[in-house]
């Protein structure tokens, strides 16, 4: 009989990763990333970040040949290939689709600059009205660098890409976005519910240079010749579905309805909300793009909070505070002993950059209310989960001023997500039931292309089979306790900003 086998694709700037999740069944059969060890991003000036999109290509070639090999699986087995990738990146190719330079990504910070200039000159209003956010250090503020700096290169652009287009381009030798991927890169016009006029003629960049728009869940394009011969595909297999990595990590937790959360926490740590109508901060505190369901139709917003201070703050913590050689598991033990609030200590944890949630403040790392005579490590250790807990509220605080109804967060089983000190603050004080899944982000791209070569009929039956491994719900019996720590770094936070 044979296999119906879904490829997913996960672009990251560490590593390409490739999943092959049997249809049928609703399982990974298979995962391999490449490299191993973490990609090298070139760095010419500081602040900047690039990579060769064509090392994306090879990783991804390595990363399936190794599944193939381990599954016994051919290129006939395979129905469809869904794309997740690095987001805000910036791919350019000429009219041959060849690779002009290395790739703008998404911690390249050079084009900051470009972004607030056009926020001032736009009209904050403007922007915020139509396209949801300041152009920010985002696609179109990156394109906008290459055209004032490399401006022979900006002449031969041909088309300008996300790095999952890019990917798709190898694939099939076709140049093609989705909504979704303009969005982020603030090229949509969410009023108009069409590519940005005003964007393009402030930036001075020609329409010719925007990819064909192709529907997020659909027939895309499909494997060519080439390319099927270099990765033992079949030619004409469907490349049915894209998305950047946030839309699709919420897409992998099965996030789609107005009110559902995706929250990950790791280094740093993201709540990405679905929205049901068009709305956004009027202090630009988080971001807005059209989540993997929108279409001119139907709004469904994703609403994006990051905090740069997460996992990176309890590791600074182990290594700095806690005893020598604990490890992350015996750090949440050594809280019991702590009451809630941490005896009055708080830990402000915004010590990795500045955060777009404080409207882009770099405030370091702080902790207040030390005691000599009363409070040790444990309550240290304590403060910082409950800090990173506080920040991640403040921020969905916002989301309910946008109109969100957050009742439910949906969540990988991993990083600070292990630590049951954190789950329980977080749905303590945010009211919210926590559910926790595992997933991973190429095999929700794979059942992503499931959904959009039809093998599967909506999202309830691509992810009929995603395992709930846990659930927790908001401790009702001490939540006054949760609130009053809450509102006391809140507080803190505010003598600070």
């Amino acid at each position: 009989m044979k296999r119906r086998l879904l490829l997913g694709f996960d672009v990251g700037s560490s590593s390409v990763k490739a999943s092959l999740v049997d249809a049928d069944k609703g399982e990974c059969i298979a995962s391999a990333f490449y490299p191993e060890s973490e990609a090298p991003i070139i760095a010419v000036k500081a602040g900047w970040a690039e990579q060769e999109p064509e090392s994306w290509w090879q990783y991804a070639s390595l990363s399936l040949k190794k599944i193939m090999a381990e599954t016994g699986a051919t290129g006939d087995d395979i129905e469809a290939i869904g794309i997740s990738y690095q987001m805000h990146g910036l791919v350019c190719v000429d009219k041959d689709l060849k690779v002009l330079r290395p790739s703008v990504i998404w911690c390249d910070s050079r084009a900051v600059p470009y972004g607030e200039k056009a926020f001032r000159e736009m009209g904050e209003e403007t922007c915020l009205h139509s396209l949801l956010n300041s152009p920010g250090n985002f696609t179109a503020a990156k394109l906008a660098w290459v055209k004032e700096n490399e401006p022979q290169i900006f002449e031969r652009v041909y088309k300008f890409m996300l790095p999952g287009d890019y990917l798709a381009m190898k694939l099939s030798g076709e140049v093609n976005t989705t909504i979704s991927g303009l969005s982020e890169g603030m090229f949509w016009d969410f009023r108009r519910k069409c590519v940005s006029d005003e964007l393009l003629n402030y930036f001075g960049f020609d329409r010719s240079v925007v990819a064909d728009i192709v529907p997020t869940f659909s027939i895309q394009s499909e494997v060519c010749a080439e390319a099927a011969a270099e990765l033992g595909l079949r030619k004409g297999t469907p490349i049915s579905y894209r998305a950047g990595d946030q839309p699709n990590n919420a897409l992998s937790l099965n996030v789609f309805n107005p009110g559902e959360i995706a929250s990950t926490a790791g280094t740093s740590g993201v709540v990405y909300g679905v929205l049901g109508e068009i709305n956004y901060d009027k202090r630009s505190r988080v971001n807005t793009f059209a989540h993997v369901n929108y279409t001119p139709d139907l709004d469904r917003l994703g609403v994006l909070l990051c905090i740069n201070g997460t996992g990176i703050l309890n590791a600074w913590i182990r290594r700095n505070v806690a005893p020598e050689g604990i490890s992350y598991a015996e750090m949440n033990t050594l809280t019991d002993s702590v009451p809630i609030g941490s005896e009055g200590v708080s830990i402000i944890p915004f010590g990795n950059g500045a955060e777009r949630v404080l409207e882009n403040r770099e405030t370091g790392c702080s902790i207040h209310g030390v005691n000599f005579n009363k409070h040790g490590k444990a309550h240290l250790v304590r403060a910082a989960q409950e800090g990173i807990v506080f920040s991640f509220c403040y921020g969905m605080e916002i989301m309910r001023e946008m109109g969100m109804d957050i009742q439910k967060i949906h969540a990988g089983k991993a990083n600070m997500f292990l630590s049951p000190l954190f789950r329980d603050t977080l749905a303590s004080v945010s009211g919210a039931t926590i559910e926790l899944y595992e997933t991973d982000g190429s095999v929700g791209a794979a059942k992503g292309a499931g959904m959009g070569c039809g093998i599967y009929a909506d999202h309830n039956e691509a992810f009929a089979t995603l395992r709930k491994l846990a659930v927790i719900t908001p401790d009702e019996s001490r939540r006054q306790q949760y609130l009053a720590a809450y509102a006391q770094w809140k507080a803190r936070l505010a003598q600070v900003l």
